[in-house]
């Protein structure tokens, strides 16, 4: 089975095995010796770094902006999703804005100590005059935050 994994792996002692990857954006969040040493590990093991394409990045940003995950995933939960879309793999995250973007796209996820995430498209409503939006911020007419809220 190929399998993407996110940075939450490296903090763990979680048994994974068969084809390992990640993205150059995962390795630069592991900053304490525990992670590093993990990585050490799982890259002798077999683990392959690899940059994911432009257009899975590109794929990955258009099914966050359908889901109302855009503002919720960072650029490495990106590279992450673009990698198991270009590499046609599993993905291995916690991270239910992750969940969600990656059931829209038909990756398949596994929870690693958490419950797999129902799938969710969010909706942006004022808090004020409650008039509803396709993005957090400001309203606009009344000035009120504009909260997500589910659909």
């Amino acid at each position: 089975m190929k399998a993407v994994i996110d940075t939450s792996l490296f903090f763990i002692e979680y048994p994974i095995s068969g084809e390992l990857f990640t993205t150059p954006s995962v390795i630069e969040e592991l900053v304490d010796l525990r992670s590093k040493c993990r990585y050490e590990t799982l890259l002798a093991a077999g683990l392959q770094v690899i940059e994911p394409t432009q257009a899975g990045k590109r794929r990955v940003s258009d099914a966050a902006q359908q889901t109302g995950d855009a503002d919720r995933i960072s650029a490495t939960d990106r590279d992450l999703l673009a990698l198991a879309l270009d590499l046609n793999a599993t993905i291995f995250s916690d991270d239910f804005a992750v969940h969600n973007v990656a059931h829209t796209l038909g990756i398949m996820v596994h929870p690693v100590l958490q419950r797999h995430a129902k799938k969710r498209i969010w909706k942006f409503r004022c808090n004020g005059c409650r008039r509803l939006y396709l993005a957090s911020g400001v309203c606009p007419v009344c000035g009120s935050p504009i909260k997500r809220t589910i659909k």
